[in-house]
Formats: structure tokens, C-alpha cells, sequence
């Protein structure tokens, strides 16, 4: 056979339709390095705010909310738990339909996250997540002496 229009679309330089919607969406992230002290919530949830429009979250609407508020008790725990630590690394990533918040400090001793052990703070942290099948985990940090708290959000439709 001759001629490219047997060969279908993405002869020509294009995908086909179905090509592009098996592909995952990209992965958006921030990251704010926020200094341990008075204004740490403050500027973590104000900078973190400010991306909500580039991974798809509308300000001002009730998820929007429940992540701010999230962000707010676990920058919280750091200025409780770990005031040693120079900064909280904390940062929001999006995709394959979940945002993830994510809290690094440098204090290594991970948070008990068992039901009746969590304190006020991650038993609300928690309960949030789950309001949007979510989760709560801690990890030793990679790149440093730590921790980190991840948060899990199913991203609202």
C-alpha cells in the first residue's frame, strides 16, 4: 500500500485520541521551606494557598478548606514536637486524582499513628483525610535526619 492515510493520524506527528487518554497526568508539586517560628503556619498555608489554582484545587471551596487546615496542625506539631528544627519542608503534590501534603522536619522520632494513640492534632488530620478516602503515614526522611508526614486527599470531582 501507498500514501500515508493508511497508516492513521499519528504518522503525520499526531498521537491518536485513545494514546492520549491512557496517559497519567502529570505530577504537579510545591514546596515551601517555611522557618520554625511564629509565622511558620502563617506562611505555610498562605504560599501553599497560593498554588491551589495550578494543581486544580479552587480556592475557597470546602476541600480547599480541609487542606489549609491540615497543613495549619501539622506545621502545628512541628513547632510542638521538633523546635529544633531549622525549617519545616512542607509541600502539596497532585496527581493520578490525589493531593498529597507532606510535612519534613528534622526531628527522626516518627508520631504514633495508631487509633487512641494519635494526639488532638493528627486524630483531626486523620479524620479529614478519611471525609475524602484519604490517609495518614510517617516516614523517615530520605535526604535528611527526620521525618516526614504524608497526608492523602482522593481529589474532589
Amino acid at each position: 500500500m501507498t500514501g500515508g492515510s493508511t497508516f492513521g493520524p499519528w504518522r503525520r506527528g499526531r498521537r491518536p485520541a485513545a494514546a492520549i487518554e491512557h496517559v497519567p497526568p502529570p505530577v504537579r508539586r510545591h514546596i515551601v521551606s517555611v522557618p520554625v517560628g511564629p509565622d511558620a503556619v502563617r506562611l505555610a498555608r498562605e504560599t501553599l494557598a497560593g498554588r491551589f489554582g495550578e494543581v486544580g484545587v479552587a480556592p475557597g471551596c470546602a476541600f480547599a478548606d480541609t487542606v489549609l487546615l491540615v497543613v495549619s496542625e501539622l506545621v502545628t506539631n512541628v513547632l510542638r514536637h521538633a523546635p529544633q528544627s531549622p525549617v519545616a519542608d512542607v509541600g502539596i503534590t497532585v496527581g493520578a486524582g490525589q493531593l498529597v501534603v507532606s510535612v519534613a522536619d528534622t526531628e527522626p522520632r516518627l508520631p504514633d499513628l495508631e487509633p487512641g494513640a494519635m494526639g488532638a492534632g493528627l486524630q483531626l488530620v486523620a479524620e479529614l483525610a478519611a471525609e475524602y478516602d484519604g490517609d495518614v503515614s510517617a516516614e523517615p526522611a530520605i535526604d535528611h535526619d527526620g521525618k516526614v508526614i504524608l497526608v492523602r486527599f482522593s481529589m474532589p470531582s
